[in-house]
C-alpha cells in the first residue's frame, strides 16, 4: 500500500514541476518584447531630381600669428613700471616697460659737466697757443679729452634710451612675465608680443591637388568660428617637401578683421570651386547601403521600403552620381535606417 502512495506522490511532484516550468515559460514569453515586423517605421525622404552640382574642394588649416616675439631688455636693471597688461593692443614704438635709469642720468650729467669744462679749457688753450704761451700738444690733449667725453655722453644717452623698452611692431600682448620691482637682464623674457593684424593661414595639400595653388594668387579663406566672414588670403609659400602624413604645406597671408576677431590657433578652410560635373542624378554618400561596388539605397514604393541596387558613375564631394537603378521622381530614404529592412512598412515624416 505504502509503495503505491510513494509512486503517486512522485508522479504528483513531477506533474507539479512540469506545470510550474510551463507557467514560468508563459510568464517570461509575455514579458519579452515581440518585434512587430508590420509596424510602420518612421523615415525621412527626398524626391530624386536631375541636377547639375558645382563641385567644391575644401582644405582645412590653422591660423597662426604673422609675427611673435619675446620682448626682453638690452641692458640689465630694475623694472620700475610695466605699462601694459595681457591683451593690451600696442603700436610700434609704444613704451612697454620702464627700467631704473637714475644712476645713468647722473652719469650723463657728470659727462655734460666734464664736456662744459673741457670746452672752456679748449677755448683758453687756443688763445694761449696762438700767443706761444703753451705748447700745442696741450691743445691736442684737450681736443682728444673733449671728443672722449662726448662719446661717453652719447653712450650714456643710448643706455638711458634702452631703459625704455618699446614695441618692435604693432600687436597684442599675449604673455606678461614680469612686474614692477623685478630684475631685467638681456635674454630674460619680459613680455610676449603677437601680431594678429596680419595672420598666416596654413593648409596641407595632397600631392594630387598641389597644382591647384599658385604663389601670389589670392584665395578666399573662411574661419570656422565665423563662417560668414570672408578673408582674402594671398599665397606666400608652397612647401617643396611634403609632411610625413598630411601633404605639402601651403601658406597664405591674411588680413584680420577690423576688430581682430580671428585669433592665432583658430581653424578655417579654403574652398576651391571646381567646374561642373555635368547633369545627372546625385545622392548623398551617407545613404548608400553596402560599398560602392555593391551599392544599394532604400526607395519608397507602395508604402514600403525597397532596397534598390544602383550603379555609381563617379563621386563629387559628399555625393555620387547614379548611372543605373534610380530615375527622376523616385522617393529615396535618407534618414530612419534603424530597424529598416527590405520590404518594411514605412511612414514618411
Amino acid at each position: 500500500m505504502k509503495k503505491y502512495i510513494f509512486i503517486a506522490l512522485g508522479v504528483a511532484l513531477v506533474a507539479f514541476v512540469i506545470f510550474k516550468l510551463v507557467s514560468n515559460k508563459n510568464i517570461t514569453e509575455n514579458k519579452v518584447y515581440h518585434y512587430d515586423k508590420e509596424a510602420p517605421i518612421e523615415v525621412m525622404t527626398f524626391t530624386l531630381q536631375t541636377s547639375t552640382p558645382n563641385a567644391q574642394q575644401k582644405f582645412s588649416g590653422t591660423f597662426e600669428a604673422n609675427r611673435e616675439v619675446k620682448v626682453n631688455a638690452d641692458i640689465q636693471g630694475k623694472v620700475m613700471e610695466v605699462m601694459v597688461d595681457m591683451g593690451t593692443a600696442v603700436r610700434k614704438g609704444q613704451p612697454l616697460i620702464q627700467l631704473d635709469n637714475a644712476l645713468l642720468k647722473l652719469q650723463r650729467e657728470a659727462a655734460e659737466v666734464q664736456i662744459e669744462t673741457l670746452e672752456k679749457d679748449l677755448a683758453r688753450f687756443k688763445i694761449l697757443v696762438a700767443a706761444d704761451a703753451i705748447q700745442e700738444v696741450q691743445l691736442e690733449k684737450a681736443e682728444q679729452g673733449l671728443k672722449s667725453a662726448k662719446i661717453q655722453r652719447a653712450t650714456l644717452q643710448e643706455q638711458i634710451a634702452r631703459t625704455t623698452i618699446k614695441a618692435p611692431f604693432d600687436g597684442v600682448i599675449t604673455m606678461k612675465m614680469t612686474e614692477a620691482g623685478a630684475f631685467a637682464a638681456p635674454g630674460v623674457p619680459l613680455l610676449q608680443l603677437t601680431e594678429i593684424q596680419q595672420l598666416r593661414f596654413t593648409i596641407n595639400v595632397p600631392e594630387s591637388d598641389i597644382d591647384i595653388f599658385e604663389t601670389n594668387k589670392v584665395y578666399t579663406v573662411f574661419p570656422d568660428n565665423y563662417p560668414d566672414q570672408k578673408l582674402e588670403g594671398k599665397i606666400i609659400a608652397i612647401g617643396s617637401k611634403a609632411n610625413p602624413a598630411s601633404g605639402f604645406p601651403v601658406q597664405f597671408q591674411v588680413e584680420n578683421t577690423e576688430n581682430q576677431q580671428i585669433k592665432a590657433g583658430m581653424f578655417g578652410k579654403v574652398i576651391i570651386e571646381k567646374s561642373s560635373e555635368g547633369e545627372g542624378l546625385y545622392i548623398p554618400v551617407s545613404i548608400i547601403q553596402g560599398n560602392e561596388e555593391d551599392a544599394a539605397v532604400y526607395v519608397v514604393k507602395d508604402g514600403r521600403a525597397v532596397l534598390q541596387k544602383i550603379s555609381i558613375a563617379n563621386k563629387v564631394d559628399d555625393k555620387v552620381r547614379v548611372s543605373e537603378g534610380l530615375k527622376d521622381g523616385d522617393v529615396v530614404i535618407n534618414k530612419g535606417f534603424i530597424n529598416l529592412f527590405d520590404g518594411a512598412n514605412v511612414e514618411i515624416k
